[in-house]
């Protein structure tokens, strides 16, 4: 019996594998103890200074060559209706470098941060990098560090543990930003972008970083993706406004994906009980919702304007792009819902939650739209 339970669990674990705020069929406390660790946190030794000038400590940097997994382009299907995609051939983009955080990759409870040599954890993450930062291979560099992520069951724990784990990711990934401003040319536009733990970093780096320094005025975009903005107690934090239009610069894109019929109750009762950056608890407060498809807040677009979803082949190790394929609605929770549930793969979340894939259901979309941005940016005075 203990054996059948294990394997069940196993069973569940495959199902979190791209993360998630808590499984809907699980009682929190069954959750905590499959995911959280039962040691106590150890406090992480900072990397060594300059650790980040070690090509190995990037999955994605200049210089790596072809095997540089946010290098990599999806072939490209006829469109939903049968039909090939029309399009001319897009204009040169504009230089511009991109700072991409990845998500949790790392479940195992033994360690609250994952080990840099942890095999499975990084070869997961690199799927992740060809998977999401990809649409932004249109700039001239593309920055994704390995950091020390927190454990997923630091994001089921509210305890100093899951505190200090969180913290300890974030000291990496801010080292990793920091040499990346060193290493790009002051004058070139630059885009931060995350999904899920790595928008968590993300948008610490924007309030803590970014809101009150020049690098501001570079900043083309953010994309915190796959993780809630409150509208009334984060945004204004920031330091940048939500993206209003395709063509707006120096703002921020953020969006949760939900097929339909959408069950978020677990992912909402967790924000709703969550601090927001200006202290106060996030309650019911309007969660941003920037539609990929309009590249502004709010609204609803038909499946027509997508451009293409990288539909994943072969676990994950390849993929094509789709036109037509999902349609985007946000909705008055901030939730963006895509219609009847596309065929996507495995990895789909309890609730319709399509968290695996918020940026690859717009994988073309997001390509067009941060070079459009970028373009506006470098045609301002």
């Amino acid at each position: 019996m203990a054996r059948k339970f294990l394997y069940f669990i196993a069973t569940i674990i495959v199902l979190v594998f791209f993360g998630a705020v808590i499984l809907a069929i699980w009682s929190k406390e069954l959750t905590e103890l499959a995911m959280v660790p039962s040691a106590d946190f150890v406090e992480q030794q900072p990397l060594e200074r300059n650790a980040y000038q070690d090509p190995a400590m990037w999955f994605s940097r200049p210089g790596i060559g072809t095997s540089d997994p946010a290098r990599w382009q999806p072939a490209i299907q006829s469109g939903a209706d049968g039909l090939p995609v029309p399009g001319n051939p897009p204009e040169p983009a504009p230089d511009f470098a991109v700072f991409f955080i990845h998500p949790t990759s790392y479940l195992d409870r033994a360690n609250w941060n994952a080990p840099l040599d942890d095999e499975e954890s990084q070869r997961i993450a690199r799927i992740y990098v060809r998977g999401m930062a990809s649409p932004f291979n249109q700039a001239s560099e593309i920055w994704a560090p390995r950091y020390r992520q927190a454990t997923f069951g630091a994001f089921l724990a509210e305890s100093e543990d899951a505190t200090g784990a969180l913290n300890a990711a974030y000291a990496d990934v801010k080292a990793a930003y920091e040499f990346f401003l060193s290493s790009v040319e002051p004058d070139t536009p630059i885009v931060l972008a995350g999904h899920s733990q790595g928008s968590v970093h993300l948008l610490r780096l924007l309030k803590e970083e970014v809101a009150r320094s020049p690098v501001k005025e570079r900043l083309a975009a953010a994309y915190a993706v796959g993780w809630p903005v409150s509208v009334e107690h984060d945004l204004p934090l920031l330091g940048i406004p939500a993206c209003a239009t395709a063509q707006q610069s120096g703002c921020l894109m953020a969006w949760s994906s939900y097929a339909e019929p959408a069950d978020p109750s677990q992912v909402l009762e967790a924000y709703q009980t969550s601090t927001g950056f200006d202290g106060q608890p996030r309650g019911d407060s309007k969660i941003l919702c920037t539609n990929p498809l309009t590249g502004g807040v709010g609204g609803a677009a038909d499946s027509a304007q997508n451009l293409g979803t990288l539909v994943p082949e072969d676990g994950f190790q390849t993929g094509a792009l789709l036109p037509g394929a999902v349609p985007a609605t946000c909705d008055d929770r901030g939730l963006l819902l895509i219609g009847p549930p596309p065929e996507m793969g495995n990895y789909v979340l309890p609730g319709n939650n399509y968290h695996v894939y918020d940026i690859p259901l717009f994988w073309k979309n997001v390509q067009q739209g941060v070079v459009a941005r970028v373009r506006s940016m470098s045609a301002q005075p």
